[in-house]
């Protein structure tokens, strides 16, 4: 019998234990178009913490007493969906579980057979060919219209959003500049190419970015990404060039406590011209996604983009996995193996 996680409170401030249970999930015969899969892989991600508040946003909330959802990588076992067989892995939206029945409203896409025989890994779709992977591509060279030449300040760079922009940034030579919590992620971050890193647990944000781009001899940043908002996009503000763009991805320095950011320099929109846009990757995949399977592949087949998961094992750690994004566990893409 398959089993599932159900959000049973709402949390106020930073989530624990006694927010999760874990349920059995009874079994039930196939209907048209649906699937029973049996989960391989779990994503757990920053924006899922929205989900659990129960207030209107982009992501439909939680419901209490309810089975959760997220990314996934299953193999099809039994099937009544046009164009899926058992023994398809697939990538779908039935997270937080380890099998089951999924329909069409868990999307579900089977993972391209010839990638996967070239060697790429399928939890590679939770991440650089997944939703990570594509916000990175799309805020970045969509959003930001990032061009080659301009210096990108990155916050969470060894994150999984983050670490790819880095990389995909470094790819069509641009000068990057990216902070990390911690000698380890920042030496990381460092060997994925970054021409600068900032630690910021050792030392504040806004003097180490003025410094690091005065030993560049460069006057700003052209692009700022966004991952962590507070003190780094304050930064931001302070360091931009004219005409710069903000591609504002996340701000994980407020999902638990909604405190109000300072803004101490965000004036400097306004002589600076900054044009700062907040953007969601679903909005735009659609119509780029042929674009970007064929980028990131090609990145990822070369090598210019990789990727360290932190891995957690068993449906039993997912909650553990998720909370551990927000101190810092992670580096790379946080992940449940089944």
């Amino acid at each position: 019998m398959a089993k599932a996680w159900y959000l049973t409170s709402r949390p106020t401030g930073l989530p624990t234990a006694a927010n999760f249970a874990l349920r059995e999930q009874p079994d039930a015969p196939l209907e048209p178009d649906q699937l029973r899969v049996r989960n391989l892989w779990l994503s757990v991600d920053p924006y899922m913490r929205g989900r659990m508040n129960g207030t209107k946003s982009y992501a439909t909330g939680f419901q209490i007493d309810q089975p959760m959802t997220g990314g996934a990588i299953g193999e099809v076992i039994e099937s009544r969906l046009d164009g899926f067989a058992p023994g398809d892995q697939v990538l779908h939206m039935g997270g937080w579980r380890d099998g089951g029945v999924i329909g069409l409203d868990m999307m579900p896409n089977k993972l391209p057979a010839a990638a996967l025989a070239a060697g790429m890994t399928p939890q590679t779709f939770l991440h650089n060919m997944g939703l990570t992977g594509g916000t990175a591509w799309i805020g970045l060279l969509r959003v930001a219209a990032a061009k080659p030449g301009d210096v990108v300040f990155v916050s969470a760079a060894a994150g999984a959003v983050g670490s790819a922009v880095v990389q995909i940034a470094k790819a069509r030579e641009m000068i990057v500049i990216g902070s990390a919590g911690g000698a380890e992620k920042c030496a990381w971050v460092k060997d994925l190419g970054a021409d600068a890193v900032i630690d910021y647990k050792a030392v504040p944000i806004l003097p180490a970015l003025a410094r690091a781009l005065e030993n560049l001899g460069k006057a700003g940043i052209d692009v700022y990404f966004d991952n962590v908002g507070g003190e780094h996009l304050d930064a931001a503000f302070a360091v931009a060039n004219d005409f710069a763009r903000f591609a504002i991805c996340g701000m994980i320095d407020v999902y638990n406590d909604g405190k109000a950011q300072e803004m101490k320099y965000l004036i400097r929109t306004i002589p600076a011209r900054i044009r700062m846009e907040g953007f969601i990757y679903t909005d735009q995949f659609i119509d780029c996604m042929e674009e970007f399977y064929a980028d990131m592949g090609g990145l990822i087949a070369s090598g210019a983009v990789t990727i360290r998961e932190t891995v957690h094992n068993g449906l039993d750690a997912t909650p553990k996995a998720f909370l551990g994004l927000f101190s810092g566990e992670n580096i790379g893409k946080m992940l449940v193996k089944l």
